[in-house]
């Protein structure tokens, strides 16, 4: 029950329930952001994504609902279970997997580097203004020749000279970087070789961030790559705590549970578009939904969802216990995007040619389920991962 004594409405897709897993004033929180993405979100969506924009008039409608960093004590705001705060990530990716991305590059990634990495100064800086949202973060991992590798392959040099640090190399499909104003650069330490961590301001001499042009997935994302050359940096936007590539993955460990909830909620987008599509749809006199092959399509959907929220569910329980492992990030990840990428595909089979038309819907979900499918990991390295874990031993290389 809410606190206003009213049952929740059900959420499209838990067909176990559990999001009554949620305190109540989790689910009053869940059901305002659900209002919010329904009337303002949804709605643009498509065009948006068509267009390749980013819809920047509603940033402070977004930093109105007061979500950014839920995780995160705040004076005045202590930090919401990783329950709550994933049900909320899977909300957006139902409403967009592009606004979902936005929200995670800046509110898990970038808020939540600092907030693993950062000194206290550095929370007591960035944090404050980057929950306001008058400060939007994002994340420089990934190198123009370096993805699934780049554990060991960040070529990205930082050169200690005197009180500043000077960055040269590449970035790549890095989310929010055209517009932020902080951005998380992970370089290599030519002193001692360790990966290390910056916060490169927005205006920076040397800091250049390019749209990537020509996507077909995450289109309202605005990734870009990014160069340095001879970008200094000041010492105290190194990040005190982020001294090594384990400090890196550490937050790469949450933000992968992390897509697995935006997994889960591109295949709630999926379960309502294909079901809502089949008992509407008419075919040789009656809805498309009465055939068997047709129900068989929206079961298997839902059981993949519903298999994919069990195993998110989890991941939640065990972020907020402090017992969460890389493999247990790694298996989730993996999973909950080859189902969504299953059920997308089966649910655009069942809309036929109309399946390829924007305006339906489920070609956005299609295209955007590759990028989920491949970000944080690719299915082939998450699964490896898991592996080392079964075994004790890495088949990498």
């Amino acid at each position: 029950m809410t606190r206003n004594g009213e049952e929740p409405a059900a959420l499209p897709g838990d067909f176990y329930g559990y999001a009554d897993l949620l305190e109540p004033a989790d689910r009053d929180l869940l059901d305002k952001v659900r209002g919010f993405l329904a009337e303002h979100v949804a709605p643009i969506a498509l065009d948006q994504w068509e267009r390749a924009e980013f819809p920047h008039h509603l940033v402070p409608e977004i930093a109105a609902l007061d979500i950014a960093g839920l995780g995160i004590d705040f004076p005045g705001r202590p930090a919401r279970s990783k329950l709550c705060t994933s049900f909320i990530a899977a909300e957006f990716a139902r409403a967009d997997a592009s606004m979902a991305t936005f929200l995670g590059v800046h509110t898990g990634l970038a808020m939540g580097t600092i907030d693993e990495c950062g000194s206290e100064e550095q929370r007591e800086r960035w944090l404050p203004p980057m929950r306001r949202m008058e400060a939007i973060g994002s994340f420089g991992l990934t190198e123009p020749d370096h993805g699934s590798d780049v554990a060991g392959g960040v070529h990205t040099t930082a050169r200690r000279d005197g009180g500043t640090w000077v960055l040269n190399g590449a970035k790549r499909w890095i989310g929010n970087a055209t517009f932020a104003d902080l951005n998380i650069i992970w370089a290599r330490d030519e002193g001692d070789g360790e990966v290390k961590g910056f916060v490169v301001e927005k205006g920076t001499p040397g800091f250049v961030a390019r749209k990537i042009e020509r996507k077909l997935a995450l289109r309202t994302v605005q990734n870009a790559d990014i160069e340095l050359t001879d970008c200094r940096v000041p010492e105290e936007n190194r990040l005190a705590r982020a001294n090594s590539f384990r400090d890196t993955a550490r937050v790469l460990r949450a933000t992968r549970g992390g897509v697995a909830w935006s997994g889960v909620g591109a295949m709630m987008n999926t379960y309502e578009l294909a079901r809502d599509y089949a008992v509407s749809r008419e075919q040789f006199g009656r809805p498309i939904a009465k055939f068997q092959l047709v129900q068989e399509h929206l079961a298997t959907i839902i059981g993949n969802l519903t298999a994919s929220l069990g195993m998110a569910v989890r991941v939640a329980q065990l972020q907020d216990q402090g017992i969460f492992r890389d493999e247990q990030a790694a298996l989730a990840k993996q999973f909950c995007t080859t189902r969504l990428r299953e059920s997308v595909a089966r649910a655009r089979e069942l809309f036929g040619g109309n399946g390829i038309v924007l305006d339906y819907g489920i070609a956005k979900v299609f295209n955007d389920a590759e990028a989920l499918y491949s970000y944080e990991g690719t299915r082939e390295i998450n699964t490896l991962i898991v592996g080392r874990a079964l075994t004790g031993m890495g088949a990498f290389v």
